[in-house]
């Protein structure tokens, strides 16, 4: 595809994930799509046949941008410890930011076989993210940095919860203090007491 086609898919999915954060999956159609990117059906139609291809798209692009987002900075000497709190930080702000939220969306897409035909990618990126994620606690352990514990058991408490207030950020307002609470608990897991 050329550069041209590629811009426009990345301006389909960017504007299409706006409209899956805002209703989920089950509400936005191709009208709408072509609504707020205002490209002709046929325009919309060259680059994706359907939402759910289009979804699946936004999914995947999700999990490249994860691809290996801990493993380069450990390979460049940061700091295990640094790394953490970069990413809770951040997991902060999305955990009260319920406007860009695909929890939902990715309920509905996944939870209809049908529709997201057991393609597995839930499992992929849930697989993933426990791989880097156990990689940065196993080096900040080797490095002192972080308490001995169990990586994936701490994993799980990190990613259950935040895709828990990621979901119920959609169904109630969250306040920056359950985040911080999340985030202040998992540093009391991690992080040796200071002198």
């Amino acid at each position: 595809m050329s550069a041209k086609g590629d811009k426009t898919k990345k301006f389909i999915c960017s504007e299409a994930h706006k409209l899956f954060a805002e209703k989920g999956f089950k509400k936005v159609t191709m009208q709408d799509i072509c609504e707020r990117t205002r490209l002709s059906r046929g325009g919309l139609y060259r680059h994706y046949e359907n939402t759910a291809q289009i979804f699946s798209a936004i999914v995947s692009a999700m999990l490249a941008d994860q691809e290996d987002e801990f493993s380069e900075k450990i390979r460049n000497n940061v700091r295990a410890s640094e790394i953490l709190d970069d990413v809770l930080n951040r997991y902060e702000e999305e955990m009260i930011d319920s406007g860009s939220s695909l929890s939902v969306a990715i309920y509905e897409y996944f939870s209809s076989p049908d529709l997201s035909q057991g393609d597995g990618t839930i499992l992929q990126q849930y697989l993933h993210s426990k791989k880097m994620w156990t990689e940065l606690i196993e080096c900040g352990m080797c490095t002192k940095e972080f308490k001995t514990v169990d990586p994936a058991a701490v994993f799980d408490l990190i990613v259950f919860s935040y895709q828990g207030v990621r979901m119920y950020s959609r169904l109630m307002p969250i306040g920056k203090d359950i985040p911080r609470r999340i985030t202040g608990q998992i540093r009391q897991l991690l992080l040796p007491e200071r002198e």
